[in-house]
């Protein structure tokens, strides 16, 4: 299309694109093929996208400006494991290749109903329980910023296809930080809702069935207010409609617009992952920022976190040891990543009781990791769901004591190097927490990593001073000019005092 300047279109922030499309100033076909050019050059450099939608151009071609959606012409791009009719929800399996979903995502749905326009589906790392990207099938995607760092995961390849600029919205889940990882490791803004805010029909998850790290699907974009108009297009009665287990709550504008002071809580560190020089001074002097702009800042004190990733969150997530996750890669590992996960899962209780209490004295992580993986009964998992909800009062009970309206936490950055998330599944604390309480959280760039970051970075030991932490400081190292984030965090529900409160953190 010589006629179209797709210099200008790339530029375009969302809420104008979207404005210009519905007012006719711009031909949806421009719009998509200046997308459709430029993931193809994002998808060369990086590895992000596993299918191309082709139904996209039936779509554009019938495309009505009569009663255009909020979202009428936009290209989106949708991660692999959100069900798209006729295309493969791999999970980077190949077990799941040819079997095409049946019908779209309600997601996905309502998406179109809106008038946007589905054209790609990206990569995601093997079963999804990884923050990295890479699977047998497409290969590892690397991060546009700098090709030997990971992208994050597991909505890796909406990262780094946003991040480069080649789609201007796109959806991904988050079990664990799976849409928090990929906007702070490529530099964007990304939202977690509570988890039934926005329907999870269609959308596959890593675990099936378990319910004590809950899962969100959300999105992901460049800014804050491209995450607030899609919230708005899709808390919609379509939503509602098509899948009745959703709340019927519209996206309120009046908490959204809101400009009253807040009260928010802070802490730079949980105490578990010490946190990287960069990561410290961006919770600093966001709360700097926030107190000039006359905020109230409570500091808020995180205890036992370490009790909440084990007995929680990996207890939570493999509460049957492990075994059914394990079946799922049966004849598709590359040979020397069967890793010492996969042993463990497949022990006896026995066993893995005897090898805790010998590690404990000497590598207590790893101790309480291995007691962890255990089999667990019925009636243990029902406890387990019991202590999880009591933990979830218990936190929002010292949240309401201090009178918070939001809070402002950590993210772990700047992006690992790749190969290196895998190793370091324990730094996965300061997300996974709010996947345990099931709160709304959103994560916006606010610095880089410096060069004093850099130097300082040589003296981390972390908390445990173990392998792990040593693993850490090395993943870490030669960061200078990569982005680091900040995450925002409400109470569940609150997605728009969430955004609100993250729309304040990137305008400050």
């Amino acid at each position: 299309h010589p006629s179209v300047n797709m210099v200008s279109i790339l530029s375009l922030p969302l809420p104008e694109l979207s404005k210009k499309l519905r007012d006719g100033s711009l031909p949806p076909e421009h719009v998509f093929y200046a997308y459709v050019g430029k993931a193809l050059q994002i998808a060369t450099e990086t590895n992000c996208i596993t299918e191309y939608l082709e139904e996209s151009e039936t779509q554009l071609r019938k495309a009505s400006p009569r009663k255009p959606g909020l979202l009428y012409g936009v290209p989106v791009s949708i991660k692999d494991s959100i069900n798209c009719q006729g295309y493969d929800s791999t999970l980077g399996f190949i077990k799941n290749i040819n079997k095409p979903a049946a019908e779209d995502s309600v997601l996905v749905q309502v998406l179109r109903r809106q008038g946007a326009i589905p054209f790609v589906k990206t990569n995601v790392p093997q079963s999804l329980i990884s923050y990295d990207c890479k699977n047998i099938i497409f290969g590892q995607t690397r991060n546009p910023l700098l090709y030997t760092r990971s992208p994050g995961g597991s909505s890796g390849g909406e990262g780094a296809l946003i991040g480069g600029g080649g789609s201007i919205l796109g959806f991904g889940t988050d079990v664990g930080g799976s849409l928090r990882f990929p906007a702070a490791f490529c530099g964007i803004c990304a939202l977690k809702p509570t988890g039934n805010r926005l329907s999870k029909k269609g959308v596959i998850s890593g675990v099936l069935g378990q319910k004590a790290v809950i899962a969100a699907v959300g999105p992901i974009a460049k800014d804050v207010e491209s995450l607030a108009l899609c919230m708005r297009a899709l808390l919609s009665e379509d939503m509602f409609s098509l899948d009745s287990t959703v709340p019927p709550l519209p996206f309120n504008e009046e908490v959204y617009s809101g400009t009253q002071p807040l009260r928010i809580g802070y802490y730079e560190t949980d105490f578990y992952t010490m946190p990287s020089p960069a990561m410290r001074r961006a919770v600093r002097e966001t709360k700097q920022l926030l107190e000039d702009a006359g905020h109230t800042l409570v500091p808020f004190e995180l205890t036992n976190v370490d009790y909440v990733v084990f007995n929680f969150c990996v207890r939570g997530l493999f509460a049957d040891g492990g075994v059914s996750f394990v079946k799922k890669f049966k004849g598709e590992l590359e040979r020397g990543t069967t890793g010492l996960f996969f042993w463990l899962a497949r022990s006896p209780n026995w066993l893995k009781t005897v090898l805790s209490w010998i590690a404990k004295p000497f590598a207590p992580r790893f101790s309480a990791i291995v007691r962890s993986m255990r089999t667990n009964t019925v009636d243990e998992v029902w406890n387990l769901h019991n202590e999880i909800e009591e933990f979830c009062h218990q936190f929002i009970a010292q949240w309401k004591k201090l009178n918070l309206d939001v809070m402002l936490c950590p993210m772990l950055g700047p992006a690992l190097r790749i190969g290196y998330p895998q190793k370091l599944t324990v730094a996965v604390s300061y997300t996974m927490l709010y996947n345990t309480l099931d709160f709304p959280a959103g994560v916006v760039p606010v610095t880089i990593v410096t060069d004093e970051d850099e130097e300082e970075l040589k003296g981390y030991q972390g908390y445990f001073r173990d392998w792990w932490d040593r693993t850490l400081a090395k993943a870490l190292r030669g960061s200078v000019g990569l982005p680091v984030a900040v995450q925002c965090v409400a109470l569940p529900w609150q997605e728009e005092l969430c955004l609100r409160f993250m729309k304040e953190v990137e305008t400050l």
